[in-house]
């Protein structure tokens, strides 16, 4: 299993459409809120170079992108071979 690092809030829609699509190809990433952990955002930022919206997702020191950015990656049949 892939280590995944996800940047989210918890009242994010597309943060939790991502973490399904996660969840439902069995992985558990680590789930950083930047609402409950604002000290965490400014981390966010730099590792996403300089995007400052929810979710940041990445696997392991590849950064993905957002929802869409993850979604695009699964219709094209990319993503999974990422995640094994």
């Amino acid at each position: 299993m892939a280590y995944i690092t996800v940047y989210s809030k918890s009242t994010c829609l597309y943060c939790v459409k991502a973490l399904a699509l996660l969840e439902d190809l069995g992985q558990a990433p680590e789930i950083i809120d930047v609402k409950e952990n604002p000290e965490r955002r400014p981390e966010m930022i730099e590792k996403a170079g300089g995007r400052n919206t929810v979710p940041q997702i990445f696997i392991g020191e590849r950064y993905i992108g957002g929802c869409d950015d993850l979604l695009a990656l699964h219709e094209q049949d990319d993503l999974i071979p990422l995640l094994k």
